[in-house]
Parts: structure tokens; C-alpha cells; sequence
């Protein structure tokens, strides 16, 4: 458990955040919609904010913790450039033994 207001509790703490951001983006891909979802996640994270009990923050860290394990995506979202996006190496990397790979163009003028 992180004590509260640590740099290590921030940084704990921005990860949750990041983490309900995208999974909320993983089941509303229309950036519009998510939008809003995103400024609602926001002013949760924000009311919380001040909290300094650590019993209380730890019990708020579990409770969105297990919110994102029960709300998990099972094809989550991933970009077309991305490792496993559709456009990830489409046509792989040429052969270093095929002759072609050596032309060279001339080029006239």
C-alpha cells in the first residue's frame, strides 16, 4: 500500500486513471461520447482528490480496481499501427535473399 501524497501514490494513482480512460475508450470508440465519459471519470478522481485517510484511499483504490477487472473489454481497442492492430506488419519485411531486393534504379536525365 502507498502512503498518501507520496510519489509513489501519485504515480498509482495516474495509472488508475489512465486505465479506466481507456477501458472506458475501449467500449466507446466515438471520441465524442467518450468525451464526456472521460470528463465524468475526471470529477470522480477529482472529488476524491483530498482524500488523506489511507484506509479510506486504499478502499477507493480497490473499489476501482475491481470496477475495472468486472467492466474488462474482451477485444479492447488497439491502434491499426500498433502491436496486434490490423495494419501491423501487413506486409512483412522483405527477403534478404531475393535478388530484386538489390536492384538499383538508374535514373536518366
Amino acid at each position: 500500500m502507498s502512503i498518501v501524497g507520496t510519489p509513489e501514490h501519485t504515480i498509482r494513482v495516474a495509472r488508475l486513471y489512465k486505465r479506466c480512460l481507456k477501458l472506458s475508450l475501449d467500449w466507446t470508440i466515438r471520441r465524442d461520447v467518450w468525451r464526456v465519459q472521460a470528463l465524468e471519470i475526471r470529477r470522480l478522481f477529482d472529488a476524491n482528490r483530498n482524500v488523506t485517510n489511507p484506509k479510506l484511499v486504499a478502499s477507493l483504490i480497490d473499489k476501482t480496481e475491481k470496477d475495472l477487472e468486472r467492466n474488462w473489454h474482451p477485444d479492447p481497442y488497439k491502434a491499426p499501427t500498433s502491436p496486434e492492430g490490423t495494419k501491423w506488419e501487413r506486409h512483412g519485411l522483405p527477403d534478404p535473399e531475393d535478388p530484386r531486393h538489390f536492384w538499383k534504379t538508374e535514373s536518366t536525365h
